[in-house]
């Protein structure tokens, strides 16, 4: 699974579990609903590390309590290569 893929489901989950909107994280986290929104859609291929952490605020949760899910057991990033060739692929 890609980590984009990965990211995506996890932040599903705990929008769910915690009964969250898009809308209402991205208030609590403090950070542009459209970071979260192009994150849940894959458009951004790797979220930056601050972006995830400010998403684990709005949680209320730690970074490790973030990654600590079955979807990061084997996880793979995209390669390189092919992000360079693909410059529409966001970094976030």
């Amino acid at each position: 699974m890609l980590l984009s893929d990965a990211i995506n489901l996890r932040i599903s989950e705990l929008l769910k579990e915690h009964k969250l909107s898009v809308y209402k994280l991205s208030y609590r986290a403090g950070i542009s609903n459209s970071i979260i929104s192009d994150c849940k859609r894959g458009k951004v291929k790797e979220p930056t590390i601050s972006s995830i952490i400010h998403i684990c605020e709005g949680f209320g949760i730690e970074l490790k309590e973030f990654f600590d899910a079955p979807y990061f057991k084997d996880v793979e990033a995209i390669d390189r290569f092919a992000r360079d060739e693909n410059s529409d692929n966001k970094v976030i």
